[in-house]
């Protein structure tokens, strides 16, 4: 198969191994060594491109991004943010100007992310360069460089790739396939399920921010191997008043965006979910079929109610998504049926997440707990809580939920439930935390959700000693 796409304003078309990854493409075959790699598992930003497709521009990890990935689209590396004419880019000058490189290793990455970051005009520069990791400058001279290109104009050679990319077209590069292991990129869930039907053993690959990994640490061959990235159907948030359909293609960015109005705790939960970068590659399907026990929206989905939907061919069947997880990399997935969309009732917001992790940003939790009880008339109508890190799988909390149900809403409620998470759970100790440490984490949070309804300032970003 050949995938064509465009490199820093180029038309460029590809012959190689499926799982390829832009960063050793760009490295050795095209000598664009100015992407670093770092950690090679998507978490420095070393590596970070710009890809334009026909929903815009975003940032993402050249180390786990494969190929077929890119089939029409447009990439930019950092030898593409300057002008043909050897034109500095806003950002570029800025970083020269407030001193913002030293050892310059990851400075190409902090250029292509805050190169998109202007062009998408974005301000909030913590957040978008906290997937950038920088041991030598500091963060304070990078951000007051973001801080001065912000109110610069684009340049007109960062505006031309969504021009091209609308012109360069896909010539119908996802429909073919060519030889035992290529790759196939599907163009519609109908064509999935007609695949998947004939390669159940096939590995079907969204964003890969996981599988990218077992690419590039575990040396594994995934193939054969589908990418989905040309399913438009499978993506996509609608809502007809009463409920919610999230489709499994759906990004991470998409879909904290979407929930700051319905649910900010579970908006600002994904903010805290990798990167940038992997929020831009990591879809919900994904984060759901992989089956980890520490994967962060199944909780939440699980306390808002959530169904999953998934269809095997012309067949399909949907169940309560915590039914879906049945142990340790186990799930109720049969061969050849895929995750086609998640959805929950639309309802009033009750819901609080909180994210135990040992960085607070773009790390991994060591206890996630997802919480939505309503009261009326200062007695518990129903609860639904659910926690990640605590169990093989993600896990309700039912025991808990019981304790509450039907019980006056009070702080002595609260803390005899608290009791009955040991009854609920028996998590194990690892690096990231005890398994003292989580269970008294999973009750104190239960505690804060009460404190938190109470009016009681509970917010670690707002609550000082």
């Amino acid at each position: 198969m050949s995938i064509r796409f465009l490199l820093n304003g180029e038309p460029v078309a590809v012959d190689a191994p499926a799982t390829t990854t832009l960063l050793d493409w760009l490295r050795e075959r095209r000598g664009l060594t100015g992407t670093k790699e770092g950690c090679n598992e998507g978490d420095c930003g070393a590596c970070t491109v710009m890809v334009t497709d026909a929903d815009g521009s975003k940032a993402l990890n050249a180390c786990i991004l494969f190929l077929p990935q890119l089939a029409g689209k447009a990439v930019r590396t950092v030898e593409g943010i300057a002008g043909p004419d050897g034109d500095l880019h806003p950002v570029q000058q800025a970083m020269v100007t407030h001193h913002g490189s030293q050892c310059g290793f990851c400075t190409p990455g902090f250029v292509v992310s805050m190169a998109v970051a202007h062009l998408n005009g974005r301000l909030d520069f913590d957040d978008q360069l906290a997937g950038n990791l920088c041991r030598c400058t500091g963060y304070a001279p990078i951000v007051r460089a973001a801080e001065a290109a912000a109110h610069e104009p684009v340049p007109e050679w960062m505006l031309a790739d969504a021009e091209a990319v609308e012109a360069m077209g896909l010539d119908g590069v996802g429909a073919v396939s060519v030889g035992q292991n290529a790759p196939y990129l599907p163009t519609s869930a109908d064509d999935l399920a007609d695949w998947y039907i004939a390669h159940p053993e096939a590995t079907l690959i969204a964003g890969a921010t996981d599988v990218g990994l077992w690419v590039t640490k575990q040396l594994r061959d995934p193939t054969p191997v589908a990418f989905l990235g040309q399913c438009d159907d499978l993506r996509g948030i609608r809502s007809d008043g009463e409920t919610i359909r999230i489709g499994a293609m759906t990004s991470l960015t998409e879909l904290g965006a979407f929930m700051a109005d319905p649910h900010p705790s579970f908006a600002e939960m994904i903010r805290r979910y990798g990167s940038v970068q992997v929020r831009n590659a990591a879809t919900v399907g994904g984060n759901i079929a992989n089956g980890s026990p520490i994967g962060d929206s199944p909780p939440a989905l699980i306390a808002l109610g959530a169904r999953l939907h998934l269809r095997k061919g012309g067949a399909r069947r949907d169940m309560p998504l915590e039914d879906f997880f049945l142990d340790y990399g186990k799930q109720d997935r049969h061969p050849g049926e895929f995750v086609e969309a998640i959805s929950l009732p639309v309802q009033a917001d009750r819901l609080r997440c909180y994210k135990l992790s040992k960085r607070f940003d773009q790390d991994i939790s060591a206890v996630c707990g997802c919480f939505h009880i309503l009261v009326e008339d200062g007695v518990v109508t129903s609860a639904r809580i659910a926690f990640g890190g605590m169990a093989g799988t993600p896990k309700r909390a039912t025991r808990v939920e019981a304790a509450l149900d039907g019980q006056p809403w009070t702080d002595a409620t609260i803390r005899a439930a608290m009791d009955q998470i040991a009854e609920d759970y028996t998590p194990m100790s690892d690096m990231r935390a005890s398994a003292a440490y989580r269970l008294e984490a999973a009750q104190n949070m239960l505690l804060r959700y009460f404190q938190e309804d109470q009016g009681v300032a509970a917010d670690v970003l707002g609550v000082s000693a």
